[in-house]
């Protein structure tokens, strides 16, 4: 067989997404027919910025779901080898191709003779599980110390904007790193982090079904308690992981096998992020908690608690969901950075990161196993910020 042209390779790249193109295409079909009936998230396909951001980042989702839970769209193993396929160029027939195997490394090989293509794609599986989970805890944690802060002000919002502006004094990527050295890991202070920052989520949660339902107690417990019995078993499996200080469920009760890696980034990223989500919701709950309408559920006799969540959060609703997707790209940058030099994730992970550090060996020479994370990478990123300026215009007009 021959190398494939360009032509032939774009040809069979865009096969591969089929089913990515079709998800696209229905969620865009379903989205502009009901975007009357969806509130922020339906203005925005009358904005076309907007939607440019939206279809890159869902193409992005969905090629993670696609080629993470269902093995649809790589052409072969991340992490298996082939041989003579070294460092070949985009379009390289596989060398002894067996009748099951695809028989073209459509983006070529890299330095260990592994197929570019399917580790991009693996790799977005990476990215798409830890930068929006990441991102939502850390803003769950900071919503749920910036909303009191703002509202109440006096020692409680100089206590917890003092703890905040001492976190944000070191520098991101510094404590970034220091969070994920083997050394931290090795002293059990990331898994100790994680009892605590993934309880506020918890408490956010909690909190909100008990200010809504707090004049119907019989379905406030029952809701109440229906979230503590799953989320607190959602939590301990999260947090429990054997062969760290914090080992409390037994195998058998444990609903996730997380490798320690992902565990530590994903408490650092909410370590990170939750202060300047903390500073941000302080700032709107100051300026919201003068408005008309928080005056009027005072007069209602309503709790703070449901003025701060039902109230007041609704309506920052447009500035947090602009920094939610700034916040995700920003997230994004920060894991590949980290496995450029290495750090958090396993060495061998097809993360975009570490290929890209990979693939920059021999970059003068073969440019093609850097360039398509590094491309991948940016996209994603362009991606989010194009839908954080379209929901900010759409989010001015409300």
């Amino acid at each position: 067989m021959e190398t494939l042209s360009w032509g032939e390779i774009l040809l069979r790249l865009a096969i591969q997404f089929t089913p990515v193109w079709i998800a696209l295409a229905l969620t865009f079909a379903l989205s502009i027919a009901f975007k009357r009936r969806l509130g922020l998230y339906g203005k925005l396909f009358d904005n076309w910025i907007g939607m440019i951001g939206f279809g890159i980042v869902m193409f992005w989702v969905y090629t993670a779901v696609f080629a993470g839970l269902f093995d649809w769209i790589a052409t072969h193993d991340p992490l298996s080898t082939a041989s003579g396929m070294k460092n070949k160029v985009p379009g390289t027939p596989l060398r002894g191709a067996g009748d099951g195997d695809y028989p073209y490394y459509l983006l070529g090989g890299d330095t260990l003779a592994r197929d570019v293509f399917s580790r991009m794609v693996q790799g977005a599986w990476v990215v798409i599980r830890i930068a929006p989970l990441a991102t939502l805890f850390a803003f769950m944690a900071g919503i749920t110390l910036g909303l009191p802060a703002g509202y109440f002000g006096g020692r409680l919002d100089t206590a917890l904007s003092f703890l905040a502006n001492l976190i944000l004094a070191f520098p991101v990527i510094l404590l970034f790193y220091l969070l994920v050295t083997p050394e931290m890991v090795a002293s059990g202070i990331p898994s100790y982090m994680a009892v605590v920052l993934f309880l506020l989520p918890i408490l956010f949660i909690v909190v909100m079904i008990n200010a809504r339902f707090h004049t119907q107690p019989t379905r406030r417990n029952l809701l109440v308690a229906g979230t503590l019995l799953i989320l607190g078993w959602l939590y301990l499996s999260l947090v429990s992981d054997a062969g760290t200080p914090v080992n409390i469920l037994p195998a058998t009760l444990d609903l996730f096998d997380i490798p320690g890696g992902i565990l530590v980034v994903f408490v650092s990223v909410v370590f990170v992020n939750a202060p300047t989500v903390f500073r941000i919701t302080r700032g709107l709950a100051l300026d919201l908690r003068t408005r008309d309408y928080v005056a009027a559920a005072q007069t209602r006799g309503e709790g703070p608690w449901y003025i701060m969540l039902w109230e007041i959060l609704p309506n920052a609703r447009g500035p947090l969901f602009v920094d939610f997707c700034l916040r995700i790209g920003y997230t994004t940058i920060l894991l590949g950075t980290l496995g450029f030099f290495g750090l958090g994730l396993p060495s061998d992970s097809p993360d975009w990161g570490t290929t890209i550090n990979q693939g920059r060996k021999l970059l003068s020479i073969y440019p093609h196993p850097a360039i398509v994370p590094a491309f991948a990478l940016l996209s994603l990123v362009l991606g989010l910020n194009l839908l954080a300026d379209g929901l900010r215009e759409e989010s001015l007009k409300d």
